[in-house]
């Protein structure tokens, strides 16, 4: 019995599901527009194969967003009872976006571009949550998200770190009589 050749785009599937996505969708179309005589519904087939694709690189913005929230509030949070909590789920999440880059290769290059849409409006969100909570001074706040973190303090092993809490206000003791 001989063996059947395998397609090289089912290697594919197993090393960049990102591209494999894509290259589906292509021979999608390709086949719709060759009129290929089958009572299927291309180029929505087609749209949902590459929508699966596009799943994956919100997947790693999302990731991405949660590692960054956490690592904002590990480094501008005086309070030490969360701290363990917020460590925990960077050390998670990164483990799940650099998963995400080993099923999908192609997803590496535009980690620039995911980590600049990921860091978008998260300054303010954990400077509001921070102030509301912790009683940060405008001078705090105002750093929060002021510089961007870089792939390395995001998907690297870098953690902030713990900031002193604010020294409590002086107490003047009561002259001895």
């Amino acid at each position: 019995m001989t063996e059947v050749p395998v397609p090289d785009h089912v290697d594919l599937y197993d090393q960049d599901f990102l591209a494999w996505t894509r290259e589906q969708a292509a021979r999608l179309r390709q086949a719709a527009a060759s009129r290929v005589n089958a009572p299927i519904d291309w180029e929505h087939v087609a749209e949902e194969i590459e929508d699966l694709g596009k799943r994956e690189r919100a997947e790693l913005r999302s990731r991405l967003r949660t590692i960054i929230e956490h690592l904002l509030k590990l480094q501008h949070s005086p309070n030490q009872d969360p701290r363990e909590g917020w460590t925990t789920t960077v050390r998670r999440c990164r483990i799940a976006a650099k998963d995400l880059m080993k099923d999908s290769p192609s997803l590496k290059p535009k980690l620039p571009d995911l980590l600049a849409e990921a860091q978008e409006g998260m300054g303010e969100l954990v400077r509001e949550e921070l102030q509301g909570r912790d009683r940060l001074s405008e001078a705090e706040a105002a750093r929060i998200g002021a510089e961007p973190l870089s792939e390395e303090q995001v998907l690297g092993d870098w953690l902030p770190p713990t900031p002193l809490p604010p020294s409590p206000p002086s107490r003047r003791h009561p002259a001895k009589r």
